[in-house]
């Protein structure tokens, strides 16, 4: 491995240098999990207007509904529900999990924990997030138009997105304001893949990288390869809209011969099933060091859980038309299709199994990390066993289009990306800030947010299974679905409780970082082996004096024959043998 010489940088002086137009890795991190916890909180108050909508059609939003919606007296009208779901589905995919999962624990994790000073294009860096910036600049001023924001649906399907579904000029900032995300993911996906290749540390080869690394170097070769995908939609969908072509116009085929609406799904879900596995590699890699750190043992099967990692990311690229059984597709290729998805369950099976027998017999510490990684787990589990039914063509047919597939969806999505960046948070909190967030109300956070989100999402794919159809705005207007009433009250209840339960983040969060008296945090709280941890916290400008050598693994733990009064070894020290 060719390992680039690394210099130190003089550290910036000026506020604007140090804290906005910065080139640290550590601090652009930094403005990404700031972006992301903004965008979770408007997309978390959409999911609370959508719930209310639901349970209470034609029931004023209590407290702040008036003001929201004052022409309809505080009742949520029909268009607005269309908008609101379109937008939550959008703000927590590409606005709220990306910048997280993605952009701030990629930033911050990856020099640090691969033994380099920086990213290998600082500027290039810099730029990623301030076209995030962007973007979300354009979604919230589409918010502010007359017509309203888009209410096609996250996925934008046509016609639903051309002007003739939408005529206002929310949709088209929608396609604008997507393109420049996809920018930004692009710039930070080669970042993050060159980064990695050149700039390891001496002895670090890739079986000895954190499987955290592992998760966020897979999905940025995914980022680099399918969101160029999804960018080619959205300027031909745009080009219908301003110039009038006809690349996704309905009917076309029957006269001119151009133009098909199915066209830009198969575009859509030829990204959009990789973004599946773009948002939840880096999750299920920081789940996977959290279990083995917090066990004390190493991670069980380590190699075969970044080779079963790294054929989910090959295969998740050749499954993407079980998201498109109901549009008549040949029933040659929804064989096919079938048989890739039942496929992939298998490397799945894999390291869910490793997970598991790193926690088996382990001497395991109840951490807030810990208890969102087992978290991780529990819903990981339960929504990867309801995949299996989505993924046969019979029983989809009847699923696809009911509230099983959002319940599912959130359950392998939602849930686990949600979980699994808390996890990521509370673990890196001290690294970032020099202080500890309260184990306390970290735990009470997990148990009143664990607790709910299983009656939200178990409730929903119980009515679905009855038949309750997704993207209804009153859907108890059919007879049949009016027995559900209660279950669509109880789910409401519990995302209400959920809602409320982030305010318990949120406090400690801010108390910690701007809090006085709050006690400084060690370098190595947790008492883990990886590099991040051998530097003081704060990590300073420059991260490492010395860019280390490493000699051993991430996750030597629990070694009978360590001494010194420590269970487990420095990646910077050679590995005492068991």
């Amino acid at each position: 491995m060719a390992f680039l010489e690394q210099h130190i940088h003089d550290e910036p002086k000026t506020f604007i240098s140090k804290y906005v137009i910065s080139y640290d890795h550590k601090v652009i991190g930094k403005q990404f999990l700031w972006y992301g916890i903004f965008w979770l909180l408007v997309g978390g108050l959409m999911a609370m207007l959508i719930r209310w909508t639901l349970a209470y059609p034609g029931v004023p939003f209590p407290l702040i509904g008036s003001l929201l919606f004052p022409h309809t007296g505080g009742v949520v009208p029909p268009d607005t529900y269309a908008m609101l779901f379109t937008m939550h589905g959008t703000i927590m995919i590409f606005f709220a999990i990306t910048p997280i999962l993605i952009g701030a624990f990629g930033n911050f994790c990856i020099p640090l924990m691969i033994g380099a000073r920086d990213m290998i294009f600082p500027t290039l860096n810099m730029l990623s997030f301030w076209f995030s910036m962007a973007s979300g600049a354009l979604l919230l001023i589409s918010l502010c138009l007359p017509l309203g924001a888009a209410a096609g649906g996250w996925t934008s399907y046509p016609t639903l997105s051309t002007t003739l579904g939408s005529p206002g000029a929310g949709q088209t900032l929608w396609l604008l304001s997507l393109f420049l995300f996809g920018a930004s993911s692009t710039m930070g996906a080669v970042n993050y893949i060159t980064t990695v290749i050149t700039l390891r540390a001496p002895g670090m080869d890739y079986f000895k990288m954190p499987l955290t690394i592992w998760g966020i170097w897979l999905t940025s070769i995914l980022n680099a390869i399918f969101v160029p995908v999804l960018g080619a939609g959205l300027i031909l969908l745009t080009f219908d809209r301003v110039f009038g072509t006809t690349f996704f116009l309905a009917g076309a085929a029957a006269t001119s011969g151009k133009g098909d609406p199915v066209l830009f799904q198969h575009v859509f879900w030829i990204f959009g099933h990789p973004e599946v596995y773009i948002l939840i590699l880096p999750a299920w890699g920081i789940v996977s060091d959290l279990l083995s750190f917090f066990s004390r043992k190493p991670a069980f099967g380590y190699k075969m859980t970044a080779l079963s990692l790294t054929a989910i990311t090959i295969l998740s690229t050749v499954v993407y038309g079980h998201h498109m059984y109901t549009t008549q597709m040949s029933p040659l290729l929804t064989q096919s299709f079938m048989t890739l998805t039942m496929l992939i369950s298998m490397p799945s099976a894999v390291f869910f199994a490793n997970w598991l027998g790193t926690l088996w017999k382990g001497s395991i510490r109840f951490t807030s990390p810990m208890l969102f990684s087992l978290g991780v787990v529990f819903v990981f589990g339960l929504g990867g066993l309801t995949g299996l039914y989505l993924a046969s063509t019979s029983i989809d047919l009847y699923l696809h289009d009911t509230y099983f597939v959002v319940g599912h969806f959130h359950y392998t999505m939602a849930a686990s990306v949600l979980l699994g960046g808390f996890a990521g948070t509370y673990f890196w909190f001290p690294k970032m800030f020099g202080r500890m967030m309260d184990e306390k109300l970290a735990k009470i956070h997990f148990w009143t947010t664990m607790i709910p989100l299983n009656g939200i999402f178990t409730g929903m794919m119980m009515m679905g299974w009855a038949g309750m159809h997704r993207r209804l705005y009153n859907p108890f207007i059919y007879e049949f679905t009016q027995n559900l009433m209660p279950l669509n009250k109880f789910v409401t209840y519990c995302a209400i409780a959920m809602g409320f339960a982030q305010f318990t983040f949120l406090y400690n969060f801010f108390k910690t970082i701007f809090g006085k008296n709050i006690p400084q945090a060690s370098s190595n709280p947790w008492d883990v082996g990886t590099l991040e941890w051998t530097i003081p916290s704060p990590a300073p400008h420059y991260n490492f004096k010395e860019i280390p050598h490493v000699k051993c693994g991430p996750h030597e733990l629990g070694n009978p024959n360590l001494t010194d009064g420590k269970d487990f070894q420095y990646q910077t020290e050679e590995l005492v043998k068991a």
